[in-house]
């Protein structure tokens, strides 16, 4: 018979609850805070719920009536300069961080209601109502919530997408030198999902002080919990991670607010991450003004029993036994609570006209139609401060460089004058430099500033993400291979790439995303794509493509300037290549906009970019085709140099793409549809295009050379377009 030794995880996991002494000991002003609180965000979500019915809220209202306890607990002792995110059903979080800020943490229950009070109540709900005067101007609504100056980083509609940006934030809270502290709010639903279990492991790792608030309210929308998980003790999930749990009462505001102070004790002390379990109970269904018992899936005696835990009820219920607020006390304070968000929705709000006893929004508070676009990156106005020069007009001398050594250099030569840049992914400190050598050199100059990760592509760009978003530092993410892209597909595109604009089109999110096209090297489907028509069809991101050495220089140089996330693709054909850049000349910036003619001709206009230009070459010279060639070297939407590209087409008027990759994800399908819109009138044949196939290449080298585009390919585009023309 085997023998067994039962074994203890080491890691402590507790069950917190109050006592009589503990509310006898608290103090009488954080209890008149908490019920303060209570009321008015219970006022706010009341209201918000009779807006919804009247058709006045576009889109979900997630109340959080029933929760409060669990946002206030943990939110009212915190400082301004700690900082919170959460998800969908987030307005209590963000209220109570956002009034725990403008009163100091400290709020008289039956004091009249400060301007500052009045005026997050106000905005919050003119941003759910997506008006101009929220704190998004109307972006966000119900799920984005966002006030920095508060420390509410946003809410998210993406369940559990918020960890990864908050883990970030923790990051960069304890590297600056604070005791500050993120907390990260989600549900039972999410306590199951990869981004979450991924940043404890992250956390954990680099003893961040991050907060893992885990509001289990029993039902995702109609699923219970113990359908979706076969241990429903949620807040044991950071014990596999090493890091302690508190399981609390949240209808028991006190209660929460121990076991956050016990494990903000912890993270203050830079002793790493925690997780809380709060258990709580939506009043309402998942969305609207109706009970979850109206949709069959709770039992009217299960919300009864839970009605009779209300947080507020016993926040005033423990203050009347210690004789610090009475009966008409309490009546008076939730009076004065519903009487203000009663007064703000008048402001808001106003009789419709046009239907007797309805109500429309004030039309002159709707956000202006032309704002649509506006924030979806920046203006590159901080260019302006940079030196811009062009390897094309360079008239001293050269120095020979590998590309890959190029790679490395500049970003030595960046870090070594911005001491904000921090370069994280996987393997980047080992190996001499990463797998290729593109970070060669940088660690033993720049100690905790270059950090290798765990395989976790979604965490480690998400705290990338959170980083970017905090403002102390400037995040150089890189992905080994750009596949990779998918497993953080959510932090990439409906995270660090809407951030700006959906939160209201001003916050700087200053990051570089590095990857390399690794087609021909045998790595097969996984492994190989060209992520440049993704990227250029998803909102907010700028992407650059260089093609030579001394183009990568200015390129990244401009890069890691900008305000705005960019993508840098680089091209393992090019790697090894002998090279070379300016000699001494290490901080010129190739700004956006900024396209190079590598060859001029009348008879057609070539559009290229990475390796693909040296195959154009290659394929030119092989004909009598007298061509431009332009290497686009920026790609995205708002930074493509189209006085070049329009130039030559209305000079050769026709146009041939070229690119290495599949046909499905084509960067080049997109650039044909806006150039024929734009230039139709001056193209005499459509245009025409070199791909790869539409199959993803595969490992056999004969099939993986079948499905990409090489000089061969460009040849035959070449031809294609000439017999288009009536040539010969």
């Amino acid at each position: 018979m085997p023998r067994h030794k039962r074994l203890d995880s080491g890691v402590p996991w507790v069950q917190l609850s109050t006592t009589a002494a503990d509310w006898k000991a608290a103090d009488p002003q954080l209890l008149g805070t908490m019920l303060a609180q209570l009321h008015l965000i219970r006022a706010f979500e009341e209201t918000v719920l009779e807006l919804a019915g009247e058709g006045l809220v576009h889109g979900p209202a997630h109340s959080s009536i029933g929760q409060e306890g669990g946002a206030v607990g943990s939110i009212v002792g915190l400082r301004s300069s700690d900082a919170v995110n959460g998800s969908h059903r987030g307005h209590h979080q963000f209220l109570a961080k956002a009034l725990t800020h403008v009163a100091g943490g400290r709020l008289d229950p039956l004091a009249p209601l400060s301007d500052d009070v009045l005026t997050v109540l106000r905005r919050t709900l003119a941003e759910i109502l997506g008006l101009a005067q929220g704190y998004c101007r109307g972006r966000g609504g119900s799920m984005h919530l966002q006030w920095f100056e508060a420390g509410a980083l946003g809410t998210n509609a993406i369940v559990g997408g918020g960890a990864p940006m908050a883990t970030g934030n923790a990051w960069a809270q304890k590297h600056s030198g604070t005791s500050d502290l993120t907390i990260n709010y989600f549900g039972d639903g999410a306590s199951q999902i990869g981004s979450v279990l991924e940043s404890m492991n992250l956390a954990a790792t680099w003893q961040l002080p991050v907060a893992f608030f885990i509001e289990n309210n029993r039902y995702a929308v109609a699923t219970k919990v113990e359908e979706i998980s076969a241990d429903t003790r949620l807040s044991v999930r950071g014990q596999g991670f090493g890091i302690p749990g508190w399981r609390v009462d949240g209808m028991d505001p006190l209660a929460v607010h121990l076991a956050m102070n016990e494990a903000a004790e912890r993270m203050r002390a830079g002793e790493g991450p925690a997780v809380i379990e709060a258990e709580v109970y939506r009043f309402f269904h998942q969305n609207g003004p109706y009970p979850g018992s109206a949709f069959g899936y709770r039992p009217k005696t299960e919300e009864v029993e839970w009605r009779a835990r209300d947080p507020l009820d016993r926040v005033a219920g423990e203050m009347a036994k210690l004789s610090l607020i009475g009966e008409a006390d309490v009546a008076s304070v939730r009076a004065q609570a519903k009487e203000a968000m009663a007064q703000i929705a008048r402001e808001l709000v106003e009789a419709d006209p046009a239907r007797e006893g309805r109500r429309r929004i004030r039309p002159v508070l709707w956000p202006d139609p032309g704002f649509v676009d506006v924030g979806i990156r920046g203006d590159a106005t901080e260019l302006a401060a940079e030196r811009v020069a062009d390897p094309l007009e360079h008239d001293g001398d050269w120095r020979e460089i590998k590309f890959v050594d190029a790679v490395a250099e500049v970003m030595g030569r960046r870090m070594s004058v911005d001491e904000r840049i921090v370069v994280m992914g996987e393997d980047v400190h080992r190996l001499g430099g990463g797998t290729n050598g593109a970070t060669k050199g940088l660690l033993p100059r720049f100690e905790g500033r270059v950090l290798g990760t765990p395989i976790s592509e979604n965490a480690f760009v998400g705290l990338g993400g959170g980083l970017a978003l905090d403002g102390r530092f400037r995040p150089v993410v890189e992905f080994m291979y750009p596949d990779f892209m998918w497993v953080a597909a959510d932090q990439v595109f409906n995270q660090i790439g809407k951030a700006r604009h959906m939160f209201g089109g001003d916050n700087p999110v200053p990051l570089v995303l590095r990857t390399k096209v690794a087609m021909g090297s045998g790595y097969g489907s996984q492994h190989l794509m060209d992520p440049a028509g993704l990227f250029a069809t998803s909102p907010g991101w700028r992407i650059v493509a260089p093609s030579s050495a001394a183009d990568y220089v200015g390129l990244m140089n401009a890069a890691l300037a900008l305000q705005d996330p960019v993508l840098v693709i680089e091209h393992v054909d090019l790697y090894g290549q002998a090279d070379r850049i300016p000699e001494g000349d290490g901080d010129y910036v190739l700004p956006p906009g900024k396209a190079a003619l590598r060859r001029e001709g009348d008879e057609l206009t070539i559009i290229t970019y990475l390796s693909m230009v040296g195959h154009t070459l290659e394929a030119l010279a092989e004909t009598n085709i007298d061509a431009d060639l332009i290497d686009l070297r920026w790609l995205d939407r708002a930074s493509l140099d189209w006085e070049t590209i329009e130039a030559s087409v209305k000079k050769t008027n026709n146009v041939l793409i070229v690119e290495q990759g599949a046909q499905g994800t084509s960067y080049g399908a997109w650039l044909a549809d806006e150039i024929q819109r734009r230039l139709f009138d001056w193209l005499d044949q459509p245009i025409e295009r070199v791909t790869g196939s539409e199959a993803s290449p595969s490992i056999s080298k004969v099939l993986e050379r079948a499905a990409i585009a090489r000089t061969e390919e460009v040849r035959d585009g070449l031809e294609r377009v000439r017999r288009g023309w009536g040539g010969r």
